[in-house]
């Protein structure tokens, strides 16, 4: 730490050095060199233990409105390429890493890393001691944070870090949702025909269901339930996606309408989200929220530990120990995280069947491991034995 703060370290000494500042809403700051786009940029400062994937990472809606922080020390080893995007553009507010790879090695890389951010016009920030910045959040929590190569003062960057909302309270939906409707079609013998509410969906969702059979209707956030009884579906997805669960109001009370409808639901993160919601579960912030690919989850049916792929930073507030009454059905908690007990998922039981469920989590798996992708398959049973009990197939 330079003992002028006004002062940005050059280690290399180098004249193409640009020298960027991140700036914490506690005041805490860590120089770098710039990486990506030059300018300013402000976020929710969260970390991502993930060893790989980060071009999933960077193009998951969720991300939206967060500076992401890698814990892996390495980033940008295998560049970037044209099939792993998990959207079709890159969310995240702002990037900080270790050590950016100084030339990708991957025959699948169409350009670097720090071409990508470039050119979607995304500030990053390299060469900083992410262990310690880590650490820092793991004590403090999540927080806000300003990134500049503009700002060499840390306490007037401060002051505008200060300025920016909280990620507590926003609804950041209608900035992530599709903006009309898409059909994918299934790509072995349709089975089921599901009407999936974007929320801020990954590309990687609607293929593990259009490969099992499944005609997905992706739909906007404001689709109503009118609109999804029009297209006649066996079942209903909602997706995960961004922003405080207790602002969105609306989606909460389509989640409702659908479970009077008795249209079977599965829904992941912030759809879990909702699912709880609808139950009438509270939601709360997490200090720091699970972010990654390695983070154990049982599956209370099966005592099954799996380890998945996370990306949140709020919770559902459901008992673990007692099933509890709804309007619909009887809710129980069916996964719970092995690190902290936080509610990983939720089923609806009816008639002693469940006929709804959601998990926090992300089984897609992009990226990370697979070992919930079961879940598509539990999916398709439910819509199967909706379907038997009324007698349709």
């Amino acid at each position: 730490m330079p003992t002028d703060p006004t002062t940005p370290p050059n280690p290399s000494g180098g004249a193409s050095f640009t020298p960027a500042l991140l700036v914490l809403e506690d005041g805490r700051h860590f120089w770098g060199e710039s990486y990506g786009a030059t300018g300013e940029t402000f976020g929710e400062a969260v970390f991502s233990t993930a060893m790989t994937g980060y071009q999933e990472i960077l193009t998951d809606p969720s991300c939206c409105a967060q500076v992401v922080v890698s814990t892996t020390p390495h980033i940008g080893n295998t560049g970037w390429n044209d099939e792993d995007a998990e959207s079709d553009r890159i969310w995240v507010a702002g990037h900080v890493v270790r050590d950016l790879a100084r030339v990708p090695s991957n025959w699948r890389s169409r350009t670097s890393l720090p071409e990508a951010l470039a050119e979607a016009g995304v500030v990053g920030i390299s060469g900083v001691d992410t262990r310690a910045l880590t650490r820092h959040l793991r004590e403090r929590g999540a927080m806000r944070v300003g990134i500049s190569t503009e700002e060499n003062d840390p306490q007037r960057l401060l002051e505008r870090v200060l300025q920016q909302p909280t990620m507590a309270g926003r609804n950041l939906t209608a900035e992530v949702t599709t903006s009309e409707a898409k059909v994918y079609q299934a790509t072995t013998e349709k089975r089921f025909t599901v009407a999936a509410i974007d929320l801020g969906i990954k590309a990687r969702t609607p293929y593990r269901m259009t490969e099992r059979g499944i005609e997905v209707h992706l739909l906007p956030a404001s689709t109503t339930a009118a609109e999804i009884a029009e297209i006649g579906v066996d079942g209903v997805f909602f997706s995960n996606g961004p922003g405080d669960p207790s602002t969105a109001d609306d989606t909460t009370t389509l989640m409702r309408e659908v479970l009077e409808a008795k249209l079977p639901v599965f829904g992941i993160c912030f759809g879990h989200q909702m699912f709880g919601r609808a139950l009438g579960f509270g939601t709360y912030k997490l200090k720091y929220g699970h972010r990654g690919g390695n983070q154990p989850v049982m599956d209370l049916s099966t005592r099954k530990v799996e380890i998945t792929a996370h990306n949140h930073g709020f919770a559902i507030e459901a008992p673990l120990d007692r099933e509890v009454e709804t309007p619909y059905g009887t809710a129980r908690v069916s996964h719970v995280c092995l690190n902290d007990q936080v509610v990983e998922g939720l089923e609806l039981i009816r008639d002693g069947k469940v006929v709804a469920f959601s998990v926090q989590y992300h089984p897609e798996a992009a990226a990370g491991p697979h070992d919930a992708t079961y879940l598509f398959d539990r999916f398709i049973d439910l819509m199967a034995g909706q379907l038997d009990a009324e007698g349709a197939r």
